[in-house]
């Protein structure tokens, strides 16, 4: 009888271990390859394209973008953490795409940077993304980033939505990556 209650709690624990891998949810979000910082409003904007990869539902959605850099040429130096203000930082049902927009202001860890300033401090973009599943009823989250050398600076993304015969919205995830080169407001294509 013990070897009998030992094999079904065996077998259990198996199905649950199984089963608690497989079926786990996980999100498949598409990020642009590239961020661009492209005229937004009456000054710029660092920005980058996100799709839902699948068909599921993501509602509650989050969003977190930080840029870390090395503020000293030392090359021992730290690296600094700036958390940058979005112009939306949740969306509360997420079914197509979403371009994620940082202001370049004043108070803006990006004003008056340049290209260069970017490489010589080896910045890095990092996004963190968490959402609600409705399929599975759990958090779903991931991150992801852009180097320096990954960002774009005077250009912008070209739509991605295309008409539908019924009416509907929808998007061309061939163009998600797809940007093109314009002028910066205020004579200042070459800074950020």
């Amino acid at each position: 009888s013990v070897e009998s209650m030992a094999g079904l709690m065996f077998f259990a624990l198996a199905t649950g271990l199984l089963y608690g891998r497989f079926a786990r949810p996980n999100v498949k979000m598409i990020f642009s390859k590239q961020a661009v910082v492209a005229p937004y409003r009456d000054k710029t904007g660092f920005m980058f394209r996100i799709i839902n990869g699948r068909d599921n539902q993501l509602i509650d959605v989050e969003i977190l973008v930080a840029l870390s850099r090395k503020e000293s040429p030392d090359p021992n130096a730290p690296r600094k953490f700036h958390e940058l203000p979005l112009e939306r930082t949740t969306v509360n049902f997420f079914p197509l795409a979403w371009t994620v927009v940082h202001p370049i202001d004043e108070n803006s860890p990006l004003y008056g940077v340049t290209q260069q300033d970017l490489e010589e401090s080896d910045a890095e973009f990092l996004i963190l993304f968490k959402a609600f599943d409705d399929t599975f009823s759990q958090s779903v989250h991931t991150r992801s980033s852009y180097m320096y050398n990954e960002v774009v600076v005077g250009a912008k993304f070209v739509s991605i939505y295309v008409p539908s015969t019924d009416g509907a919205s929808a998007v061309d995830m061939e163009k998600l990556h797809d940007f093109e080169r314009v002028s910066l407001p205020d004579d200042r294509a070459h800074r950020l």
